[in-house]
């Protein structure tokens, strides 16, 4: 039988690819004619290294990611231990805390409050330790303007004064951030929107002639309440009885500095009231400690918790039908 000219072709072609597998593997970035099969093997090479920097970059990467995992749960836990008493709950905390959502309360509020004291003090032009008091403002508390009730929750955005101003934003961050990641953003939230509700009220009952600024009613609330909690807890906290003493000096010294300023001080316009501290605390040591001492209960569920909340109705109403019918 006589031989195609095709079947005579085949070993040659055979011969050619072998010859062609035998010189790729000698060098595979020697020049090679032979169409697209051989130009992608000779870019075989700059995908190898380029996987290589590939994985060197991933995992730099996720060696980055592990160190603020640690660093994020090693603060987790910080604040787990000085702001929970209890054991179980710190380990709860710490467990399942993902900052979602994000504690974003304090820090609007303390945004909010460093931008309109910038803002009125650049309208005045000057800046003392107990001023400018903008006393035009929409949002200050007036007693002649009562009936604009939006007054009584909005002044906590106006301070008189730097220093003022300085220890409401370092107690709000220092201690009502903290608070917040642990206990959430509406719980910490209420508490302070009462503090700041029970500093107005209080003031236009017990302190009638006098304006009101400051975010201090809220602040002292959180304040009050997380130093009641210490109290009650201050065997089970480290360094209970220090930061006891150091909350109380803090405090002690504010409310100081604020009735010095009432009474020692020569005063250039109408009087700053300093009950918004005191009625703000009141407000921390009934409502805010309930809220900090329930970590992760129901508080509808806790008796307590709603006769901290009758008080504070009953007296929230006994002012406002003071503001209504006494003037």
């Amino acid at each position: 039988m006589s031989s195609s000219p095709r079947a005579s072709v085949y070993p040659l072609c055979r011969a050619e690819v072998l010859n062609l597998i035998l010189r790729l593997g000698t060098s595979d970035k020697q020049e090679i004619s032979g169409g697209p099969a051989v130009r992608s093997v000779q870019m075989s090479g700059k995908r190898t290294r380029s996987f290589r920097i590939a994985v060197q970059h991933r995992d730099r990467e996720e060696l980055l990611r592990e160190r603020d995992r640690a660093l994020f749960h090693s603060m987790v836990a910080k604040i787990a231990h000085h702001f929970l008493a209890d054991d179980r709950d710190r380990k709860y905390y710490a467990d399942r805390y993902t900052c979602c959502p994000p504690p974003l309360f304090i820090l609007l509020v303390t945004l909010v409050e460093l931008g309109f004291f910038t803002y009125y003090t650049a309208s005045t032009g000057e800046i003392t330790t107990t001023g400018p008091v903008p006393i035009d403002s929409p949002f200050i508390y007036r007693p002649d303007k009562r009936e604009e009730v939006w007054r009584f929750f909005f002044y906590m955005l106006l301070h008189a004064g730097w220093i003022h101003l300085l220890f409401n934003l370092l107690v709000q961050v220092c201690v009502g951030l903290p608070l917040e990641m642990v206990h959430g953003s509406l719980r910490i939230g209420t508490v302070y929107m009462a503090g700041v509700l029970a500093g107005s009220l209080g003031t236009s009952v017990f302190d009638t002639d006098v304006y009101l600024v400051g975010a201090s009613g809220g602040v002292y609330a959180l304040l009050a309440a997380h130093l009641a909690n210490v109290l009650l807890n201050y065997n089970q906290m480290e360094f209970g009885l220090a930061r006891l003493g150091c909350i109380f000096f803090i405090a002690s010294a504010d409310v100081g500095l604020a009735i010095y300023n009432r009474y020692a001080v020569e005063q250039h316009g109408p009087p700053v009231s300093y009950v918004a501290h005191l009625t703000g605390a009141l407000a921390g040591l009934t409502i805010g400690l309930l809220v900090l001492k329930n970590f992760e209960q129901k508080l509808h569920e806790q008796v307590l918790w709603w006769v901290a909340l009758g008080v504070y109705a009953a007296c929230t109403l006994f002012a406002v039908l003071f503001n209504i019918f006494n003037y």
